[in-house]
């Protein structure tokens, strides 16, 4: 049985005066996403706010269990190493 997993993350990044700082703070997190959990994600809402985004990450794996829990770990993670956001409302779907 396939298993894709999409959290949704609402994420405040305090003290953006500009698209461009939003971009350059945003960027590496995106990155880093993709390359320590080799899953698949987007800014995907809030485009033109300084100071705000809505990201979403996706994974798909043969497991249920393993999706909701990676995507919990991923949440985690980020809550304890990117200081620099806030996030403000999440949302996981399995599907």
């Amino acid at each position: 049985m396939t298993a894709i997993g999409l959290l949704t993350l609402h994420i405040q990044l305090p003290g953006c005066l500009s698209l461009k700082e939003k971009r350059n703070r945003l960027k590496p997190l995106l990155a880093r996403l993709q390359r320590e959990f080799n899953i698949s994600v987007a800014e995907i809402d809030r485009l033109d706010a300084w100071q705000e985004s809505v990201i979403s990450l996706a994974l798909v794996s043969n497991d249920l269990q393993h999706t909701q829990q990676a995507l919990q770990g991923i949440l985690r993670w980020i809550e304890t190493h990117w200081h620099d956001i806030q996030i403000l409302e999440n949302h996981l779907e399995i599907r």
